[in-house]
């Protein structure tokens, strides 16, 4: 990789996911952990989460996505990975952060999993109440 080449950074959080994006100019692929993301995330519905911070600002065709996810399940790590792309895009431009900041892409979506109390079946089920 040429030291003169524009490189854009970010990191995505979902749940228990963390994703580092490095998004470099180029001809639109996508990789995750070292496979294309339509192999990675068979679901459609992954692939459209994932794309969506480039379709936002129209720049598809434009930048090759490398992407390290860990941690989590698939909805969590795709999350993650459009949170980082996101995150990565709004470090080209004022313009692009204010576009995808309204679109919602910017914001870390922090609900995971409550944790259980004692006394308790889960995080809220009681055991069942006998009156006699």
């Amino acid at each position: 990789m040429a030291a003169t080449q524009t490189l854009y950074m970010g990191t995505g959080r979902r749940k228990t996911s963390v994703a580092r994006v490095r998004i470099l100019p180029g001809d639109g692929n996508i990789t995750v952990n070292g496979r294309d993301y339509k192999e990675y995330f068979p679901r459609s519905t992954y692939q459209t989460i994932v794309t969506s911070p480039l379709r936002v600002l129209d720049v598809a065709g434009n930048y090759d996505v490398v992407v390290k996810v860990e941690g989590g399940g698939q909805t969590g790590q795709a999350d993650a990975v459009r949170h980082g792309i996101a995150r990565a895009l709004s470090e080209e431009s004022q313009e692009s952060r204010a576009e995808l900041k309204s679109a919602g892409l910017l914001t870390r979506d922090s609900r995971a999993v409550e944790r259980k109390k004692y006394g308790l079946k889960k995080a809220r089920k009681r055991p069942q109440f006998s009156k006699r």
